[in-house]
């Protein structure tokens, strides 16, 4: 359980610096970071689910990144104070892409 906490805080901060460098990809605070972490980990979660581990937004492969390009859109839907634009969800999934790709899975 500590570790799925753990898991939200940190995808929270790096949606909050994500926000703060990228253009086009804006939250508030780190609440609705917090909320935008949870949002999209669900989507990603139904997606992976109804689609299969293939179409996964955790592959690392172009697919991948389109799908977690298109979730990451799709939850400024769900999440107040979310705002994303097409380029700042594709430049997100790419940054939170590399991010991924240097944090061990226990911290994630």
């Amino acid at each position: 359980m500590i570790g799925l906490i753990v898991r939200f805080i940190v995808s929270a901060i790096v949606l909050m610096l994500v926000s703060f460098l990228l253009p086009g990809f804006a939250t508030l605070g780190f609440v609705s970071a917090l909320a935008a972490a949870l949002v999209i980990a669900l989507l990603g979660f139904i997606v992976e689910s109804v689609l299969g581990k293939k179409i996964s937004p955790h592959n690392r492969g172009v697919v991948g990144f389109i799908v977690a390009a298109i979730v990451i859109y799709a939850a400024q839907f769900l999440v107040p104070g979310m705002s994303v634009t097409i380029i700042g969800a594709a430049l997100a999934a790419l940054v939170i892409g590399i991010v991924d790709a240097f944090v061990p899975t226990e911290l994630r």
